[in-house]
């Protein structure tokens, strides 16, 4: 049989990303390996601190456009209140332009961190599916299931007995697997996915299914343990299933290990958030819809992470606790480093390199200036004519109305009559 290729997701946007992040978790469980710390839940740490220190530049801008933004804010909301209720086109052009200038005062892109966001979110979520499906993208924790793929796919009625193991455990994969595929890469593929994702419960209804297989499941199970391994807790399990197994057995030890996955992912995601707000808090009104909606998510999402963390594999809880407490660390060092800069001379430097970008383009400031006010002064003229045009209309209307209404004899009936004989004689 040929060499397995794991499935890895292959999802348009995020499958690729999600290969690339899997490369780099390979080199580092690889290196690993190599100094005798072949576990997955180790080399899920430092590959999340090594992604999340490579995206620190982003989060500092991120986190600059926030400050700025705090700046701007009663001049933004000036503007706001000058131009609420009007709905007409020349008064929200005017708005776009004057929120423009503000934004060309300080130096800043009117995105701001929109790019540094869309950069880090099909990041984040790619993450996400390695640590899902580590054997697909990780070479050394895939070898361990070779043996034992390749002894299954010879035992005959092996797609059904999978098939019931998959749907007795509630096991999902992406995509979903199918061990009756023409292409025996795809079906090995498949099992792995599956056996990755097994409990301990599971590999005991695994020896069932398997029974000739027993002594192979056993040592693949016991390989897979011991990389999967983490404080004595395999990381392919849920909290919530080792609570539930281990409570009834009284190894209350693991019980409290469990127990800390989600109580730990929780507290680091509400010191993330209150450092994250911390800085902005002073500077925000308390009746703005956008901080209400901002202090709603920090009760919110920490809330979730406790919930999710009950029901997701220990591995992706550990990935969740380690990218808060190392956001936690950077938003510390953000914080007291804003707090000791002048923002002003951030300001400056920010319009010194709008400005040469403009000027390499050949754009000069009067030529935006003269830009937006020519722009305003059409729109207002446009919206001007339109008013008259219509009031025109209307006076022309009631001109009809009353000729219309004429009495017989009348002078105004006689009138009609002779525009109406010119109307006919031009027409001919």
């Amino acid at each position: 049989m040929s060499e397995m290729l794991l499935t890895a997701y292959d999802g348009a946007i995020l499958g690729p990303i999600a290969k690339v992040l899997g490369w780099l978790m390979n080199g580092t469980y690889t290196l690993m390996q190599m100094i005798g710390l072949d576990n997955v839940g180790l080399s899920i740490i430092i590959f999340t601190i090594i992604i999340y220190t490579l995206m620190f530049p982003l989060t500092y801008k991120q986190q600059k456009f926030s400050k700025m933004s705090q700046k701007m804010q009663p001049e933004l909301q000036a503007i706001n209140k000058k131009y609420q209720g009007k709905k007409d086109q020349a008064s929200m052009i005017a708005m776009q332009e004057e929120t423009q200038a503000i934004y060309q005062k300080y130096g800043v892109s009117m995105m701001g961190s929109c790019l540094q966001m869309l950069i880090q979110m099909p990041l984040l979520f790619a993450l996400y599916r390695v640590f899902m499906n580590v054997p697909a993208y990780v070479t050394g924790v895939k070898d361990n299931f070779t043996v034992l793929v390749n002894g299954i796919m010879s035992t005959g009625g092996f797609e059904e007995k999978m098939t019931k193991l998959m749907t007795d455990f509630k096991i999902l994969t992406q995509p979903v697997a199918n061990f009756t595929a023409p292409d025996e890469s795809a079906v090995a593929n498949s099992i792995v996915d599956v056996l990755y994702k097994l409990n301990s419960t599971g590999w005991d209804a695994l020896k069932d299914a398997f029974p000739s297989l027993s002594d192979n499941i056993s040592s693949t199970y016991e390989a897979v343990s011991h990389v999967n391994n983490f404080v004595g807790m395999n990381i392919s399990d849920t909290p919530w299933h080792i609570i539930t197994s281990n409570f009834s057995s009284g190894h209350f030890l693991l019980v409290i290990a469990a127990l800390m996955i989600p109580l730990v992912s929780y507290i680091s995601q509400i010191a993330s958030m209150k450092l994250m707000t911390s800085a902005t808090a002073n500077n925000t009104a308390q009746g703005d819809a956008m901080a209400q909606q901002m202090n709603m998510m920090n009760k919110v999402m920490p809330l979730f992470s406790l919930v999710m963390c009950f029901t997701v594999p220990v591995g992706l809880g550990i990935y969740w606790i380690i990218s808060a407490l190392v956001r936690v660390v950077q938003q510390f060092l953000l914080n007291k480093h804003f707090d000791k800069i002048d923002m002003d001379d951030i300001i400056k430097k920010n319009q010194e390199k709008a400005k040469k970008k403009r000027e390499k383009m050949g754009i000069s400031e009067n030529q935006i200036s003269n830009a937006a006010k020519m722009n305003t002064k059409r729109m207002a003229d446009a919206n001007r004519h339109q008013v008259i045009s219509e009031e025109q209309e209307a006076e022309l209307e009631k001109v009809n109305e009353m000729r219309t209404r004429a009495k017989a004899g009348s002078m105004t009936a006689k009138a009609n009559m002779v525009r109406d004989f010119n109307e006919r004689n031009s027409r001919k």
